[in-house]
Order: C-alpha cells, then sequence, then structure tokens
C-alpha cells in the first residue's frame, strides 16, 4: 500500500454526519491500547501560525538530541507528510500497516480520527520522546484533544474563522482553542489584544496553569536570504521562513522552549540557534524559484491573505506582482483578493482541486469588475506556465489561495 492509496483508504470513512467530540477517538484509541497515554506532547492551537510554529519547535527539539514526533495538516503532496519523526516523513511500509490495523478497529471515526489515530499509533512505534501536536479544527472538540494534560499547551495567533463551527466572535473562537488548557499546564500564548489576554489569564487560573505571553522580537535584518532577531535580549536567531509573523512565530516557540527547560527538558541554547535555523515550512511565503521571483504561499483566510501582501510589500516595496491564484467559495474570498488587488499587475486564476472550489472563471470576473486583470485557467500547470511565459525575469509571481494548489505547484517546480 502507498501513501496515496493509504490516503483514499481513510478518505472513504469520512465524515457523514458525525457532531464534534471526542468519544469516537477515545474508543478508537481505546481499542488501539491507548498510545496516546504512553507519549509527551506540545499540543498546539490557533488560527494561523500552528504549522510554521509546530515545525520550528520540532527543529528545536530534534536539534536538542530528543526524538521529536510531528503532526501536521493538511500535507501539500504527500500524504506521509502529517506524520513525522525528526523531519523524516512516516514510510510507506509503516503507513500501510499502521493504516490498516487503524481501520480495522474502526466504526463510525470521521477522517480526521482516523488520521490522529494512525499518527499516536507510529509516534509511539517510533519511541518518540515527545510530540508537537497540532490541532485541526479548533481545540477543546479537536481530535487531538484526547491526549491527557500536555508539557506545554500553545495558542498561536487567533482570528475570525469557521465561525460556523467555532463562534462568531474573537472571544468564543479563543475560547475553543483555550478548550487544549489543562488543569497544571504550563500555556504559552501568541501575543494577542488585552482582552484576549485577560480571556486566557482567567481561564489559565481557572485551570491552576501557567501563563506565557510573547514580547515584541527586535528584526536586526529581514529579506529574501531570511530574518535575524533577538527576543529578550538573547540571541541572534537567523529563520529561513519569510514573512514578519513568522518572527513573531518564532517568540513562541522560544517562550514554550524555556517553559520545557523550567520542566527538566534539557534544551541548549545552541539546540535553539541550530534548530531555528534549520527549520523549514514549504509552502508559506517560500521563495520557490528565481528570475523571475517565484512566491508560494499556502494562506486561505482574510488573515493569511493580509499577512502575505504585508509581507510582500516588504520585500518588494512598489513592485507590482503577478498573481496565479484559485480560492475555495466558502472562504471569505471577496476579502482575500481585496488584500492583493493593490499589488497586482495582473491574476491568473485556477479551480483548485476541491469540491469546493470557486470556478476559474467566477473568480477571474469579479477580479475584472474590480479593476484587475484576470485570465481563467484550466489547471495549476497551465496557469504557472501562463504567468512564467508573461513575467520578465525582473518581475515577481506569486502563487496563493488554497493550500490545495499549493502542493501542486511545488511539485511542477520540481520541489516534491
Amino acid at each position: 500500500m502507498t501513501g496515496q492509496e493509504a490516503a483514499q483508504l481513510v478518505h472513504e470513512r469520512a465524515w457523514v454526519g458525525q457532531k464534534p467530540g471526542l468519544d469516537r477517538i477515545r474508543r478508537l484509541l481505546g481499542r488501539l491500547g491507548d498510545p496516546q497515554k504512553e507519549l509527551k506532547f506540545v499540543h498546539i492551537a490557533g488560527s494561523n501560525g500552528k504549522g510554521s510554529t509546530a515545525a520550528m519547535l520540532a527543529s528545536v527539539l530534534t536539534a536538542a538530541g530528543l526524538k521529536t514526533g510531528l503532526y501536521t495538516s493538511p500535507h501539500l503532496w504527500r500524504f506521509n507528510e502529517r506524520f513525522q519523526v525528526d523531519g523524516v516523513p512516516i514510510p510507506e511500509e509503516d503507513l500501510a500497516d499502521i493504516t490498516t490495523r487503524v481501520l480495522e478497529a474502526a466504526e463510525d471515526e470521521t477522517e480526521f480520527e482516523l488520521m490522529t489515530a494512525i499518527g499516536m499509533v507510529w509516534f509511539l512505534r517510533a519511541q518518540c520522546d515527545i510530540v508537537v501536536l497540532e490541532t485541526g479544527l479548533g481545540g477543546r472538540l479537536d481530535s487531538t484533544n484526547v491526549i491527557d494534560r500536555p508539557e506545554v499547551a500553545v495558542i498561536t495567533h487567533i482570528g475570525l474563522e469557521h465561525t460556523e463551527l467555532l463562534g462568531d466572535t474573537l472571544d468564543k473562537i479563543a475560547a475553543e482553542k483555550a478548550g487544549i488548557i489543562k488543569r497544571g499546564c504550563d500555556a504559552v500564548l501568541y501575543e494577542q489584544g488585552f482582552d484576549l489576554y485577560c480571556l486566557f489569564k482567567n481561564i489559565c487560573k481557572f485551570w491552576d496553569s501557567g501563563l506565557s505571553m510573547t514580547v515584541d522580537p527586535v528584526v536586526l535584518s529581514s529579506g529574501l536570504e531570511g530574518q535575524v532577531f533577538t527576543y529578550r535580549e538573547k540571541g541572534p536567531y537567523r529563520i529561513s521562513l519569510l514573512g514578519e509573523y513568522q518572527v513573531r512565530n518564532a517568540a513562541v516557540v522560544l517562550e514554550t522552549v524555556n517553559v520545557l527547560r523550567t520542566q527538566g527538558w534539557n534544551i541548549s541554547e545552541e539546540a535553539v540557534v541550530r534548530g531555528l535555523a534549520q527549520a523549514q515550512w514549504p509552502g508559506r511565503l517560500e521563495l520557490a524559484w528565481n528570475s523571475p521571483n517565484v512566491i508560494l504561499d499556502g494562506g486561505h483566510n482574510p488573515q493569511c491573505m493580509e499577512a502575505l501582501a504585508r509581507s510582500l510589500q516588504g520585500l518588494y516595496p512598489g513592485k507590482k506582482l503577478i498573481f496565479l491564484t484559485g480560492v475555495l467559495a466558502d472562504k471569505d474570498w471577496n476579502a482575500m483578493m481585496g488584500e492583493l488587488l493593490p499589488l497586482a499587475k495582473r491574476f491568473y486564476t485556477i479551480t483548485p482541486e476541491s469540491p469546493r472550489a470557486l470556478p476559474a472563471v467566477e473568480l477571474a470576473a469579479y477580479l475584472e469588475r474590480k479593476g484587475g486583470r484576470a485570465i481563467p485557467c484550466g489547471s495549476v500547470g497551465d496557469g504557472l506556465d501562463q504567468a512564467l511565459a508573461a513575467a520578465e525575469p525582473e518581475d515577481v509571481v506569486c502563487v496563493c489561495g488554497s493550500l490545495y494548489m499549493i502542493g501542486e505547484a511545488r511539485h511542477l517546480l520540481g520541489l516534491c
């Protein structure tokens, strides 16, 4: 069985009308021997930056000599990418064996619950010292919240998302994310507004949990070659990830490391410096090509697109860019495109591979009505070919709008 075949088998058991909750995943893991009870975790929830934060933290923990699991979603190209140990995706034979075992034990679980179970069995089999665990949706009722008290509960940036499930205000969404905080569990919070800080402070007080919130890092340099910064008068630290928000995500990692150290985890400063420098998170403001520059970004909500637009203005001040984009119809794509229109020289639109996709023709027509120049394309490959053919060496092509298309673009550019 290949990773793609395993993914297809899991997808065939997708969610059909089940309500959110932890009962199904608890029963499934119980039938599998409760592997999660023999593992230690850093649990990460948030609206934006979860994956980047998880990847950087896992890189630091690996550099510190700890066998480190990493569970993230979605994957960009291969299903195996969701389950990594020390930066290496699960081997095909292990994925096939564990998927078979999980499906034999399964009853009415959702797709993501099956994936979570596969991850727990794999991380225990691989004898991980610690697992960096990213939630899928929300926190309180997310299947990853089946774990007992984590070493640290991490909350990244919070924005309006999935309001039909999580609530229609930041406070309601934050409360759902805070559901990963358990009694006596230290928490780390991305610097938020005062109201959200007070909300988390009260929640942590209720659970008798410590709370640390990041402060502003001091950026020493930032460009296409990476970023250098100091934090709480320590460093300098270097990351290859682009975008000002990634320095703030790195600050969350540093706060988390400090909490882990107080709990007895041996993480040297040298490991922190090396781990941050080595961290990679493909498809997030990734410089994938030169002459012309091709930037890939999987931002898929207005907050992500605002951050992308701000970062592009910082990297290419005053420059108009060529965008290859496609979006899902159930996202706030009007607001997303509103961030890109002022920066655009031209758009090429595609229809992402998803039943929820907005047709490329419809997106192009909308952009034309808003004053942009837009050409609908038949596929990611067609759009990439047209965008690159139209670009001069000094131009910048930005592929963005949906993670569904970023993996294919990376593959077409020879990066997978």
